[in-house]
């Protein structure tokens, strides 16, 4: 496994080196195929397999995969704010919300402990070199976000 993140709270380990891309409209494409890649226009290429260690009292480890083939919309960041932090096709979004995004839609893989999927992307965006402002608006607006959704 890699290490991809590891502090006093989580480490985040992968079983190979994540390969993503973005997928595009073409012309052949559906109506449908348009609307889903407008929708969700990131793709995983591989099956990844992830372990997080949650080390906070008491310490629990978490096994999934995330599918070949899997779409996500990348980082949720609304137009307005783009200025400030950045736009969801920037590259050093994509693994965090990839993950982010997995751990949402399947609150299970985590026991559904929503305050972990926070420290996840936290941890992901960390090892991505993302700057702290930047890590802080997120942090923040993803677990208020997430607050007001009841997970």
């Amino acid at each position: 496994m890699i290490n991809w993140y590891e502090d006093k709270k989580i480490k985040i380990e992968f079983d190979k080196i994540p390969k993503t891309t973005m997928i595009f409209p073409i012309p052949n494409m559906t109506k449908e195929e348009k609307k889903a890649v407008k929708e969700k226009p990131f793709i995983n290429l591989q099956t990844l397999n992830i372990k997080i260690t949650d080390k906070r009292k008491p310490s629990k480890e978490y096994d999934f995969e995330i599918e070949k083939g899997y779409r996500w919309d990348g980082a949720s960041i609304p137009r307005i704010f783009w200025y400030l932090i950045g736009s969801k096709t920037q590259p050093e979004f994509q693994i965090p919300s990839m993950l982010h995004d997995k751990l949402c839609e399947n609150h299970e893989l985590i026991n559904n402990d929503r305050y972990l999927s926070t420290l996840v992307l936290i941890g992901c965006m960390k090892s991505a070199d993302v700057s702290p402002f930047k890590m802080w608006l997120i942090k923040h607006s993803v677990d208020n976000f997430q607050k007001l959704c009841w997970w």
